[in-house]
């Protein structure tokens, strides 16, 4: 059949069902009665709102906080049975206090407030309260304890009678039974420290009937804040004088705390950079609302016979700040009471906040939030416009603030809480969120603690190294080196000259030569030799001038072809008949040299493949160390001798065969502070520094290793008793090498050196005086770290041993069973049983 030629019209018209959009017009007109189907609207619970309310409570700037109290307040009130909501908020109540402490006082004023309006919620908020508080005392976590103090002292205005007072006096009665028994204590002096800061955020509460006691408790803690300094007080001052005698350059926390508490006392406690936030979440009409609402009793608590300390060691602080010689007092004054109270409080939020720098970064540059409204300047506000501001008004920075505060830690002596990296990291990420207005207070921060290096404690003034070349790695290495170019011309033992020689140093070492290079000025430019610039350090057995020259290639070539033993020690032979054969007393330290040597140079190419190289030679290389300590200290020669030009890989190098312990740390301290100390040149050196406390800290590690196994309550008493005397040997050989590190830096310090003495007359007085200086920070670094490890020592091992940990019950989903039956459901002795019967019996296939 024919094709017809016929097509269907496409389009419209024709019939009704090719209208698409009218027929789904009449699909949704047919639908549900002809209403349009809307999702469902979903709402968070109560819970989950007040959590996010409360967490976030005084973040942001342009939302009033006092309206946020008022409607979590409410909120709690209106859903008290709510069991969820409740439970959520005692957690977040505990859990802030722990963890943002800054945020404080801003959680206490929505439990007065939810007290107003619902009293039988503050009794389990205190009960709480209390049980964490408890929990902490009996562990000994001091900090812990004042931060959940701080927050029952917000709310003394709930409190019937005086509140918080009798446990202050309870605890000040301890810290003077602990004074008096030994004036080494520095349990006593947290614990005052505790008592009076507790004492400002009481009287900064809605409470207003306190003074008195207040009175009466700072007339108690003078006797102990205001008496003799603790004994290690001179050895945590930044700036310390090397007179016999002198008093510490900078006044002790404690003693400033307690004048500045005495003074607010006089001024009818002002504490005006405090929050009050119970005042501002009144309703009009309703300003007698706290004081009207009902009081409760306070927590009981108990303090145990023996006060622990926790796992962080306790020392006396002293005051330091990186701002303190600025015309324009952009930070609080030591005079000032805010200085401690706002130190406190951030020092605080910074260290509990060590698992997550991000956040720590951005609690700092929002932290003028948590204070009184007026206290700081605007943010990123430029220093020179703090001057065209009237007398009337503060011109405390924030970001000079939290810099100030963030370095107090980072430069604390004896030691900072965490490790030093983890405040440089503070820093960048500081520096990050907020660029402008950070960047110019580190740069402030930097001149100051240069300028002042000179007298600074040797331990502070490496750790500043240490931060400067870290910060500048993670900021394109620029900085205005234009401002230091007349220090170039300085000599290489002046601690600014010393300084920049190692800045320098330690860039290379996250970087390379030629970048480092070409962001200096030209002056600069001769500071950093041509040898740095090579990949891998020449190998020296390659001039034929050098002694033993063929024997030590013919050595390098068997061993980056992995000879045998055997022809390893033929070649090590051969240089040692050489060497014999020209008159060397020693000749096994020619051959040890040319080894070691060879072994540097075949895996110059990365730590990896040294090591590799170090492995195979593991044995032979041992054998030599144990012939003699001349062999041993031959071999660390060797080693940084070869990366002279790249000192930091031969520090971990050295570092590496300590490990493995072919060189021991009294050879290593022999080595540096004995041999090669010339005339105490080389405590000048950053890497020596850094040796040194490499060393020691190995000798330290071994020591708490030896206690934290002695303090197992699993052990036996034979068990404990080998223990000990491995502990007593560990003891001897650290104090033994502590004194081999004093003597050495000590004859410095005294210029007793005998390369000193003979060259007394050539040197000029000035630089014979500096590198007494340098013996004398050395001398007072290792006393210190001597004593503050013989303390933790003494403080571990008189603690009670810790309480087995009780054996879990087996739980019921973890019992599992196996069908041992035949397929016929009879039993395996052939008897008929049932699925009770079975499991029964017991035994059958339980794990």
């Amino acid at each position: 059949m024919a094709d017809s030629g016929y097509r269907p019209r496409r389009g419209g018209g024709g019939g009704g069902f090719n209208n698409r959009k009218r027929r789904n017009r009449d699909d949704d007109d047919n639908y549900d009665g002809g209403r349009r189907y809307q999702r469902p609207r979903w709402e968070e619970p109560p819970a989950t709102k007040l959590r996010k309310q409360v967490v976030s409570i005084a973040e942001a700037p342009h939302r009033r906080v006092d309206e946020d109290i008022m409607n979590s307040a409410k909120t709690i009130a209106d859903n008290y049975f709510d069991s969820d909501l409740t439970n959520t908020f005692l957690d977040i109540a505990v859990s802030l206090t722990l963890e943002q402490p800054l945020k404080i006082p801003f959680i206490a004023a929505i439990v007065l407030q939810t007290n107003a309006q619902k009293p039988e919620f503050t009794e389990e908020v205190l009960k709480k309260l209390a049980e964490a508080l408890q929990k902490n005392i009996n562990e000994g976590c001091w900090r812990e304890v004042k931060l959940l103090l701080r927050f029952l002292a917000c709310l003394q205005g709930l409190f019937m009678g005086d509140g918080v007072f009798p446990f202050l006096e309870e605890l000040f009665t301890r810290a003077a039974e602990l004074q008096t028994a030994s004036n080494e204590d520095a349990l006593g002096l947290e614990l005052v420290k505790i008592i009076l800061f507790t004492v400002a955020y009481t009287m900064a509460s809605s409470a207003t009937e306190s003074a008195a006691q207040a009175a009466s408790l700072l007339d108690q803690t003078s006797i102990i804040a205001s008496g003799p300094p603790h004994v290690l007080e001179n050895l945590v001052d930044p700036y310390p004088s090397f007179e016999q005698g002198a008093p510490p350059s900078h006044e002790s926390v404690l003693s400033l705390l307690q004048k500045h508490m005495e003074e607010e006392k006089k001024n009818n406690w002002e504490l005006p950079c405090l929050p009050r936030p119970w005042k501002g979440s009144q309703p009009a009409g309703e300003e007698d609302l706290l004081a009207s609402a009902q009081k409760h009793p306070f927590p009981t608590l108990d303090l145990p016979a023996t006060l622990q300390i926790g796992p962080r060691q306790i020392f006396p602080e002293v005051y330091f700040s990186v701002y303190a010689d600025q015309d324009i007092n952009t930070v609080p004054p030591a005079s000032d009471s805010s200085s401690l109270l706002i130190r406190d409080a951030l020092t605080d939020a910074i260290n509990v906040l060590h698992i997550n720098r991000y956040i720590a970064g951005k609690v700092l540059i929002d932290m003028d939030c948590y204070f009184a409204q007026g206290t700081f300047v605007k943010r990123a506000t430029a220093f020179d416009k703090i001057r065209e501001l009237t007398e009337d008004k503060n011109t405390w920075k924030p970001e000079d603030v939290i810099v100030d505060a963030t370095f107090s830690q980072l430069l604390q002596l004896p030691t900072p809480e965490h490790k030093p990296v983890f405040y440089h990291s503070v820093l960048t990420e500081s520096c990050k969120v907020a660029p402008a207005a950070v960047a110019p207070s580190l740069g402030r921060a930097i001149r100051y603690l240069y300028r002042n290096i000179d007298r600074m404690d040797l331990e502070i003034s490496q750790r500043f190294l240490d931060w400067f070349s870290h910060h500048l790695s993670n900021f394109g290495f620029t900085w205005k080196w234009t401002e230091w170019v007349d220090d170039v011309e300085l000599q290489d033992i002046s601690p600014k000259k010393a300084f920049i020689l190692d800045a320098l140093d330690k860039e290379i070492r996250l970087s390379f030569a030629q970048r480092i290079k070409g962001v200096l000025p030209e002056p600069y430019q001769a500071l950093i030799a041509p040898e740095k610039e090579k990949d891998s350090p020449d190998f020296k057995f390659d001039d034929p001038s050098t002694p033993f020259a063929d024997q030590a290639k013919e050595l390098m070539s068997r061993i980056r072809q992995k000879a045998s033993d055997e022809e390893i020690a033929a070649a090590l032979s051969a240089i040692e008949q050489d060497a014999a054969n020209s008159g060397l007393a020693n000749p096994n330290l020619a051959s040890t040299d040319a080894y070691m040597t060879c072994i540097c140079y075949v895996g110059s190419k990365s730590l990896s493949h040294v090591l590799a190289v170090i492995e195979r030679s593991r044995e032979r290389l041992s054998s030599l160390a144990n012939e003699s300590p001349d062999l041993r200290k031959q071999i660390i020669g060797s080693v940084l001798e070869f990366w002279k030009h790249q000192i930091g890989n031969g520090v971990c190098l050295v570092d590496k065969l300590l490990n493995y312990g072919i060189v021991t740390p009294q050879s290593v301290v022999e080595w540096a502070l004995v041999d090669n100390i010339d005339r105490g040149t080389l405590l000048t050196k950053n890497w020596c520094y850094e040796l040194i406390t490499k060393t020691i800290s190995k000798v330290v590690f071994r020591v708490k290793q030896v206690v934290t196994k002695i303090r197992d309550p699993r052990l036996s008493e034979e068990e404990r008793s080998t223990l000990q005397a491995a502990l007593d040997k560990e003891m001897a050989d650290m104090k033994s090498l502590f004194s081999s590190i004093e003597d050495a830096v000590g004859s410095v310090a005294s210029a007793s050196k005998d390369g000193m003495i003979e060259s007394s007359d050539a040197l000029r007085a000035e630089e014979e005086s500096t590198l007494r200086e340098w013996g004398a920070k050395w001398l007072r670094v290792f006393r210190r770290r001597a004593a503050v490890e013989e303390s933790w020592v003494k403080e571990e091992l008189a603690k009670p041993l810790p309480e087995l940990p009780a054996e879990p019950e087996p739980k019921v989903d973890d019992v599992k069973m196996e069908d041992t039956k035949p397929t016929n459901g009879g039993a395996e002795d052939g008897r008929q049983g049932s699925r009770e019967g079975d499991l029964g019996d017991g035994a059958d296939g339980i794990e």
